[in-house]
């Protein structure tokens, strides 16, 4: 009225719709499931590398693994270190070795550690648990400790340089046994009681119904014992005194000293070695995975 020019309100700021609110949150949700792809396979290729590389070079011409810059894929592929380990080295042999050493611990440790953790999950005896923190408090001392009074009582038992000086020393193990004693927890005790009402004894109790349900946890024990076993270098090199009876890692390790530059030949026997170990453990990844999610339920 005055001559004064009308006051301009704060302009109009719309209102996101719902629509684009979600459509921010999913942009938002695909940006965070991106990074998260990215770093898994950027750790897993990390991973993996060392694996990859090594198959690699197992296939390369001897010393074209030590040329520099490094070759990641050899230029030519070739057989010929396979052919040099089985013909010249005879790691036939030393597979066969190491086949009969992780197999036999493998398949009796399953039944002695089995037999022991069901004792001690199901079975109702005097001084059970104070026998089970004797057991326990073991997993403490190291394995070297014991290393000298068992050769040594191996000795005494004719047992040195062969097998069976090698398999017998893993029939059972505390952690085997804490593992499938943890697992049997978790079966129910009526059903057991069932069983027994119906007259079926410890034992038919034991190999019919118990062992079916700790299928998993046996496959995850298995898959442990067959690893730590089929790698095992410290032991067999105690043991056996014989070539014609090393097993895989100490017929490797030998090939170090006796053939220091070729690099090629050692890859070619390191995936020998890995070979077993990585199929056994995809074809019981099912189990593994499953005997690793129940393995503690009950403490």
């Amino acid at each position: 009225m005055n001559g004064e020019s009308p006051r301009v309100g704060p302009a109009f700021q719309p209102v996101p719709s719902e629509d684009r609110l979600e459509s921010l949150s999913h942009t938002r949700v695909h940006g965070r499931a991106i990074l998260l792809h990215v770093a898994l396979v950027s750790g897993a290729v990390l991973t993996l590398f060392p694996l990859l590389w090594m198959i690699s070079a197992s296939f390369m011409a001897s010393g074209e693994a030590t040329t520099y810059p490094p070759h990641l894929v050899p230029h030519a592929a070739s057989f010929d270190e396979y052919r040099q380990l089985f013909t010249r080295l005879n790691i036939g042999r030393a597979f066969f070795s190491s086949t009969v050493v992780a197999v036999g611990v493998t398949v009796l440790s399953l039944l002695f550690n089995s037999m022991a953790g069901y004792a001690f999950a199901k079975l109702r005896f005097r001084g059970r648990e104070r026998i089970f923190g004797i057991l326990l408090s073991a997993l403490v001392i190291p394995a070297q400790v014991g290393m000298l009074p068992l050769f040594l009582l191996l000795k005494e038992m004719h047992l040195v340089n062969t097998y069976w000086g090698v398999i017998i020393p893993g029939l059972a193990s505390v952690f085997g046994i804490f593992l499938i004693r943890q697992f049997m927890l978790s079966i129910p005790q009526e059903l057991l009681e069932a069983a027994r009402i119906d007259g079926a004894g410890e034992l038919r109790i034991y190999w019919s119904i118990v062992m079916p349900l700790a299928r998993p946890i046996l496959a995850t024990l298995a898959i442990f014992t067959f690893m730590s076993t089929w790698n095992d270098f410290m032991w067999p090199l105690i043991v056996l005194t014989d070539q014609s009876h090393y097993t895989l890692p100490v017929t490797i390790a030998s090939l170090v000293g006796e053939h220091a530059q070729d690099v090629e030949l050692m890859m070619a026997g390191s995936v020998v070695t890995v070979l077993p170990v990585l199929a056994l453990f995809l074809f019981l990844q099912r189990y593994y995975i499953a005997g690793l999610m129940m393995g503690s339920v009950k403490g």
